[in-house]
């Protein structure tokens, strides 16, 4: 039952001119102030400073009743209901008031600050006020729980019903959830005017269903019959461990597998959405992946079920048709749910499942923003690095699972981040406490656990030597990185030009690593491509073994297509230029035709191929994020490979390459210890451009130490690292560049006149328009990561 429509009345502003009180700091707590009163007063702060419209709601109370409040500057419209004196029981439909667990937001205060401009009102708002009316309502605080107000009317009838159904606190005990119908009822009869609000029967329902989706699924997989219930879900054999995957996901609804790479998190995802079809009869599944993920996406869904599946693509009418066509299944790509949120709104899907979900890590970008509109019952989010760099990162996934587990971000952090004197985060502690935590809605298992399902692997660094020339060329780069490392040790900083200029030298150093030709197409000076095809020789001429090649610079991948063709060895190549739709042909290729022995790819390619028909991967250079090395490796090193792996780092010694080797240590740790029970405690430095300065001097001006292991031998992956700021950006910048370079030299670019505004442009034809678009969108976050350093 809901309260009665109220008629609008006076609009008011909440904006508060001659405010002279000192402002609070959003970036520091004020020490006299606790964490909760800092998070309030800043609310207060917001309502104060920005004019909101406020629009009364007549009720039986002059101030106790119902505002709606809209930004003028968002156009958002919430709900505020002013309860009683203090700020407990006051209510706001807005995310913040729902999450923060202050019992405030800047809606309802800006709705007190109106109060108080007016001194009758203002009066009334401190005497104690109890409405005629009992209600049953969704409390926030500490934690969601259901309470029952009891109002002036028949309170006496209305006590003897608490005792019933409530405790001492009138919060109505989780057992009595399943008959909220017979409380309901007993209610009506005792007042027609007893009100339940949407919000408490919202989350009855979703506990009961939740109880209800557990037993089911325990039912159906009992000992006697799992076996069989597994095999009516998926065409294949699962391991044990995918099994549990799928039940997991399936009981939970909503969660995160957090499997390290290779480990099949797809078949998982997959078989969960198939339960659930069978179990509750769910009709419609979004799938939001990577763009060159999509048609792996499709061909497994179609290799292992006998779903419909569609890949939404084409013009954005094309793709609303598309929308709310009957597939099962409908594959779209993180670029595209930007511009087609409406229309997935409209079609309305029981389950969203995010791939590599780590897309989603940052909260402030457009993207993470516009996927968590997404709305679903039902959500499925994978991811093996869900942590890379920053405790915010997990936060900002996890929040898209379940907005109320891990408590506001302010207090998130101030419980497990570590500051110094001067408020900079130096560490992170309590981290085991966070994996406890999210326990109930993340599985994670790492290669190791299921050691015995996965071959042996060995890891090689093969260190080449440099050309004088590249060798020249790279002392150039490293000179000028040594003399921007020098100003920054004698000015404590270093401004955004110096910044953008530190990074280009370093991944030149990079460049000129694998050969001078990435640098300059007039030359080509470099020893890496000679010893590669003196590997090659000998595995391809004595063995029919299959090889995987990858480099991160696309002009190395095609000194490397050149070779191979001069030597007429079978190959596939894949770089940023390859249309999605076509990748499937070439890992199909690869996998059936006897003579396609190499498989040769950028970073491109660093996601979603399975490629186990390949036992050796050379990798030509390292990346700066270990994470895609391991990306790389996990393309042979997965479920379904039978041979033992073999892994070939090239590296040019005594360079940048070379003392890459050791680095993002504390990365790593940060990674282990919320996910996978490791370190509980470790340490950044003083500031993050502090230790990303410590890197580069390490990196490019000291001298390299003499323990450098050459070889690995191990039986699982090391674990997932973390990304560099500047490796994302050169990586795609490659891509972009060498997409342009096409165009140009074909002289179809044109120089037109704008009449109206005089200005000549330069008019470039694109042929491959997500390759551009994905290399602008990686240089609009790099200048903010270079901003924020």
């Amino acid at each position: 039952m809901t309260p009665p429509h109220p008629k609008p009345a006076t609009l008011i502003s909440g904006k508060q001119a001659g405010n002279k009180q000192p402002k609070v700091s959003y970036y520091k707590k004020p020490q006299e102030l606790t964490t909760d009163q800092w998070q309030k007063e800043l609310r207060k702060q917001i309502a104060q400073e920005q004019p909101f419209e406020i629009t009364t709601h007549q009720g039986e109370h002059p101030v106790f009743t119902q505002y709606s409040v809209r930004n003028p500057v968002s156009g958002g419209v919430y709900t505020v209901a002013i309860r009683n004196p203090g700020r407990g029981l006051n209510f706001c439909t807005c995310m913040d008031y729902k999450t923060n667990r202050l019992g405030t937001c800047k809606h309802i205060e800006s709705v007190l600050v109106s109060i108080l401009k007016n001194k009758t009102l203002a009066k009334l708002l401190t005497e104690p006020f109890t409405p005629s009316y009992s209600s049953l309502f969704l409390n926030y605080l500490p934690i969601r729980h259901i309470t029952l107000r009891i109002g002036t009317q028949n309170t006496a009838v209305f006590e003897k019903l608490a005792k019933e159904y409530c405790d001492q606190e009138y919060t109505l005990a989780p057992q009595m959830y399943d008959k909220i119908e017979t409380l309901l009822a007993k209610a009506a009869e005792i007042s027609p005017e007893f009100r339940c609000y949407g919000g408490a029967m919202d989350f009855i329902i979703s506990i009961r269903e939740k109880k209800k989706r557990e037993r089911l699924v325990d039912e159906l997989f009992a000992e006697s019959t799992k076996n069989a219930a597994f095999t009516d879900l998926v065409k294949t054999t699962l391991y044990p461990y995918q099994r549990d995957g799928i039940l997991f996901a399936a009981r939970c609804g909503r969660c995160l597998i957090a499997d390290e790479m290779g480990l099949g998190k797809t078949i998982q995802a997959t078989g969960a959405c198939e339960l659930l079809k069978k179990l509750l009869g769910i009709s419609s599944v979004l799938i939001v992946c990577p763009t060159s993920l999509k048609y792996q996406w499709k061909a497994e869904i179609e290799k292992f079920t006998d779903s419909s599946v569609i890949v939404i693509e084409g013009n954005p009418l094309a793709r609303k048709k598309q929308y709310q066509q009957d597939e099962f299944y409908k594959i779209v790509s993180y670029n595209a749910v930007m511009t087609d949120y409406a229309a997935i709104k409209d079609a309305g899907f029981d389950l969203v499942i995010l791939d590599e979900a780590q897309r989603i890590k940052n909260w402030k970008t457009k993207t993470a923003q516009q996927v968590k509109k997404i709305d679903t019952p039902y959500a499925f989010v994978l991811t093996g690095t869900p942590l890379e760099n920053k405790l915010e990162e997990l936060y900002s996934i996890i929040q898209f699972i379940d907005p109320f587990l891990l408590g506001p971000l302010y207090k998130f952090l101030t419980e497990h981040q570590i500051v110094d004197d001067h408020n900079k985060v130096i560490g992170y502690k309590d981290l085991n406490k966070i994996g406890e935590l999210l326990s109930d809605i993340v599985i994670r298992r790492r290669k190791k656990d299921v050691l015995t399902q996965l071959p042996n692997r060995t890891d090689k660094n093969l260190f080449v030597p440099m050309t004088q020339q590249q060798a020249d060329i790279h002392e150039e780069y490293q000179t000028a990185v040594s003399r921007l490392v020098s100003k920054w040790k004698r000015l404590g900083f270093l401004d955004e030009k110096d910044r953008q200029r530190l990074l280009i030298n370093l991944n030149c150093m990079r460049m000129v690593c694998d050969s001078t030709y990435i640098l300059d197409q007039q030359t080509r000076f470099d020893t890496k491509i000679s010893e590669l095809m003196a590997i090659l020789d000998d595995v391809i001429n004595t063995d029919s073994e299959k090889v995987v090649i990858f480099s991160q610079w696309e002009r190395m991948t095609r000194l490397v297509a050149g070779e191979l063709q001069a030597r007429k060895v079978g190959f596939e190549y894949l770089h940023g230029g390859i249309p999605s739709e076509k990748r499937k042909d070439l890992i199909k290729n690869f996998h059936e035709i006897p003579n396609r022995q190499v498989f040769l790819s950028t970073d491109a390619g660093g996601l979603g191929l399975n490629l186990q028909c390949a036992s050796l991967l050379i990798n030509l250079d390292i990346p700066w994020n270990p994470a895609v090395l391991e990306q790389r490796i996990g393309r042979i090193h997965r479920l379904g490979q039978k041979r033992n792996v073999h892994i070939i780092n090239l590296v040019a010694s005594e360079t940048i390459e070379h003392r890459m080797l050791e680095i993002h240590k504390f990365k790593s740790s940060l990674f282990g210890g919320v996910l996978d029970n490791g370190e509980d405690q470790i340490f950044m430095g003083e500031s993050k451009f502090k230790h990303f300065m410590q890197s580069v001097d390490k990196l490019a001006t000291q001298t390299l130490k003499p323990d450098i292991i050459e070889e690995q031998s191990s039986d699982y992956s090391p674990p997932i690292k973390t990304q560099q700021a500047a490796a994302q950006l050169f990586t795609t910048a490659a891509q972009v560049f060498g997409t342009l370079a096409q165009t140009f030299s074909t002289k179809q670019t044109t120089i037109e006149n704008d009449a109206l505004s005089g200005k000549s442009y330069l008019k470039i034809p694109i042929e491959n328009q997500e390759v551009i678009t994905e290399g602008l969108k990686t240089l609009q976050d790099f200048l903010r990561t270079i901003q924020n350093i």
